[in-house]
């Protein structure tokens, strides 16, 4: 790969360190203030809705002028972020719709821009390695940073702990800011069109329509995953270090799968690796009606950890390619990048108000399995959309 993707890769890298070093925790902070799943979930929507709007407004800065600057933005409103959960404490939870904002403006800020450089730096020889290896930091950091932060929590005093986790985690999006700049600023051309999702998707012959429903899919899952499997594992063990030990063994897992899978992966294969990857995310969800306790709960991270790299690579990858697939297309590659998380987000935002829906309706332990399960399956239908644009 260039020195610009290895240069885009360290910042992503630190982005990932920041955030798997205290992100795993802020859910089990506002957790512990309040004991309201629905809460987290209201969390979790507002950051979703905020993300996709920022993507849709930040579209037009990382188009027409300095995209770079776009993603240090997002870097430092992270810092941000885990200086106002400092500064609010123990009351954090009474402000969650202002930290949903600010850690949604974040993430719009640096995924618009780190995607849009993500494609320039890559080619469709080098896009499932580019990913491997993101996923492989990503992974790495996702094993080392929770386990320390887990440990450091547990021994020393729970607040002490908390701001000495959140304290660093600024420090290091500091560094993420430093390190951008060893990036090369990118040209910029051509005008914003504010409206390309909406009427591209007007269209009935584009195989945007199809993949639109793919990501939304993908979305569905990750909308509530992403933060509710952490949370029960520190539900049923009621201890941060098992939460950090739950993140080391399936970190260390992934960091493992993606390498392989990463190197390994052609895009011959893409369609039937997706397919496998996303029938064993299905099936890892089974364990949890038997019982769910910690090791259930590491069954389920663990196979996740060996096949989300079999689903997750092709996935983000054939979608890339699709944007780089004429120079009309390539043109405007900022505004179907916006399209992709618009659809993202739809899909988050649907799966965690459904989950909102479920868990104010009821307490059963059963109905939330099932809630799972039903809101789980969406790597299925993902597939099903995205099976024939893989053979474009």
């Amino acid at each position: 790969m260039s020195a610009q993707s290895r240069s885009l890769l360290t910042v992503n890298g630190l982005f990932a360190a920041a955030n798997a070093l205290s992100g795993t925790f802020v859910n089990v902070y506002l957790w512990k203030a309040r004991h309201d799943f629905s809460l987290i979930g209201w969390f979790t929507l507002v950051h979703h809705l905020t993300m996709a709007l920022t993507f849709w407004i930040a579209g037009k800065w990382v188009k027409e002028h300095n995209k770079m600057n776009c993603l240090r933005a997002g870097v430092a409103v992270a810092a941000v972020f885990y200086s106002l959960v400092l500064w609010f404490g123990a009351r954090a939870a009474d402000h969650f719709v202002v930290l949903g904002i600010v850690q949604g403006m974040s993430s719009g800020l640096f995924w618009i821009a780190f995607n849009v450089v993500y494609f320039e730096v890559t080619d469709p020889d080098s896009r499932d390695r580019f990913n491997g290896w993101a996923g492989l930091l990503g992974s790495g950091a996702g094993m080392l940073a929770p386990w320390i932060s887990g440990l450091l929590i547990v021994h020393l005093k729970a607040t002490v702990g908390y701001r000495l986790i959140f304290s660093i985690s600024v420090a290091v999006f500091v560094i993420g800011v430093i390190v951008s700049f060893f990036l090369k600023k990118r040209k910029s051309e051509g005008s914003y069109e504010w409206m390309l999702t909406w009427n591209c998707l007007k269209q009935k012959d584009t195989a945007w329509r199809t993949v639109c429903l793919a990501l939304a899919a993908q979305g569905v899952r990750e909308g509530v995953f992403g933060f509710m499997i952490a949370l029960l594992v520190y539900v049923h063990t009621g201890n941060e270090a098992k939460l950090g030990d739950f993140s080391l063994v399936t970190s260390a897992v992934a960091l493992l799968s993606f390498m392989v899978t990463g190197r390994l992966l052609k895009r011959k294969f893409r369609r039937n690796s997706m397919l496998i990857g996303a029938l064993m995310l299905v099936l890892m969800i089974l364990p949890f009606f038997w019982k769910v306790n910690f090791l259930t709960l590491l069954v389920f991270g663990v196979g996740v950890a060996i096949f989300f790299p079999f689903y997750g690579i092709p996935m983000t990858s054939t979608v890339f390619d699709l944007i780089g697939g004429d120079p009309e297309s390539a043109k405007r590659r900022e505004e179907y990048i916006v399209m992709r998380e618009l659809a993202l987000n739809a899909g988050r935002i649907t799966g965690t108000a459904v989950f909102i829906i479920a868990v104010q309706l009821t307490s059963s332990p059963a109905a939330m399995n099932w809630s799972l399960l039903a809101l789980g399956d969406s790597p299925l239908a993902a597939w099903f959309f995205m099976r024939k644009v893989h053979a474009v």
